[in-house]
Formats: structure tokens, sequence, C-alpha cells
């Protein structure tokens, strides 16, 4: 079983660390560290691992939305969080992770965790998250030439599906994103809307409909370069919506 260690704190990764290597569990290894969340799936993308052991107050990214992240992308692994804080249980179990250590960790406490994460089947896992109402990321995670781009989910405008891609355009520009239409609409159901086939929007930047010059319907978004169209399925919501904006 590989492990990757997510923390800010130098100590705290060589204390999680050294506790692992004191267990001498057969079979488990720190494969990996990270110093935040963006580096957390970065690691986890160029060397999958089953476990992830992950702080919460960490900067750039922090350990819950890092999960929602990784939740997204992969199903298979298993995220306990390790934190001196013990009010985000929820928010933790919500990101479908599979246990909630408080720091100091004592070595008997990671060694439950380590054999709990052991007999937790991928459909288990995501059953804990099911349970309670998920939180939506605040932030679409976007690779590029290596790296990852954060948007904000609060500065986007529309996703445009096109071809296996998602476009996302955003105020700053556009990024393209592996996520499907369909993960997308159901993650933000409360902040977008489809408005076709291939577009989602935010519910609070369409400002107007208007008639296009061949009968259609167009959508006025605050932060597009021109309207979109709006498909006569979709337009019974749309309509429905903007009422009470």
């Amino acid at each position: 079983m590989k492990i990757l260690i997510v923390d800010d704190e130098p100590l705290a990764r060589a204390r999680l660390r050294a506790l692992i290597g004191e267990l001498a569990m057969p079979g488990i290894e720190v494969t990996g560290e990270a110093v935040d969340g963006v580096d957390a799936i970065l690691a986890h993308e160029s060397m999958p691992v089953d476990v992830i052991l992950l702080d919460i107050a960490m900067p750039r990214m922090d350990g819950l939305e890092a999960a929602r992240h990784l939740s997204v992308q992969n199903s298979r692994r298993h995220s306990h969080f390790c934190t001196a804080f013990d009010e985000h249980a929820l928010a933790a179990f919500e990101a479908h992770a599979v246990d909630y250590l408080v720091k100091p960790v004592s070595r008997e406490r990671l060694r439950i965790a380590i054999e709990r994460a052991r007999k937790f089947t991928a459909d288990q896992v995501r059953r804990i998250g099911d349970e309670v109402k998920p939180q939506s990321r605040s932030h679409i995670c976007a690779r590029i030439r290596g790296s990852l781009r954060l948007v904000p989910v609060s500065e986007i405008a529309y996703f445009l599906a096109e071809d296996k891609y998602v476009v996302v355009h955003h105020d700053a520009g556009e990024v393209l994103v592996e996520e499907s239409l369909k993960s997308l609409e159901d993650e933000f159901s409360q902040r977008f809307v489809r408005i076709h086939r291939n577009c989602l929007v935010a519910i609070d930047r369409i400002t107007a409909l208007e008639r296009g010059a061949d009968g259609s319907t167009m959508a006025l978004v605050r932060g597009a370069q021109q309207p979109l169209e709006v498909s006569r399925r979709c337009l019974p919501t749309v309509r429905e919506l903007i009422k009470h904006l």
C-alpha cells in the first residue's frame, strides 16, 4: 500500500513518516510527500497512491479542496485527514475521507487508520461521502504544461463541451478540463444551468434572453463575448430561473 503525506509543515511530514516506519507494517510504504493541495494532486497524478494523509490548513489549496478534486479524478484512492482541528470532520467525510485523525496522531491511532484503509473498497469510500450532502469545489483545476491552474468557480461564465474536453470560459480567459459536462452539472447545479446539450451557464450571469435572426433563443451572459444559444428543451427551465434574478 503506497502512502502520500501532505502537510505544509516539514516537521509534521517527518513525524508521520517516522511513525509509519515504526509501525513496520508489511506492504506499507511512504512513496511521496507534498506541501499543499496542488502539489498533492500533481504528485498523485505522476505516481498514484492508495492512501493520502492530508492536513487541512495549508496555503494555496487546503486539504478539503484537494480531496474534492482527487475524489473527482480517482475513486480508488483513500483519503485520511490529519489535522489539529476537530471541527472539520463532517466536511472531511463529505469529501469521501475514510478517517479523520486529530494531531498529535499517536502510533496506534495511525495503525488503526491504515488497517481501515486496507479493508475499504472504492464503493464503500464513496458511500461514506454520499451519506452526507457533498460540498462542491470552490475552484476548477486545469492542467497546463505540467502545472495546475486554479480557476475560482465564482469567476466562471460558462462551460462549453468540445469533443472530449470541456472549455471553461472565465473572467481571465479560458482553459480546458478533462471532466464531463454532466459531472460538472451535477456538482454545480446550484450555480449553473444547462442551456444547451453542450453548454452550462452561471445562473447569476444571465442578463437577458433575446430572439435570434433565425428564430432561435439566445442568452446574453455577462463575461461571454457573444450570445449563447438556448435549446428548446432547456428554454422553460432557463426562463423560470431568470424570473427570480
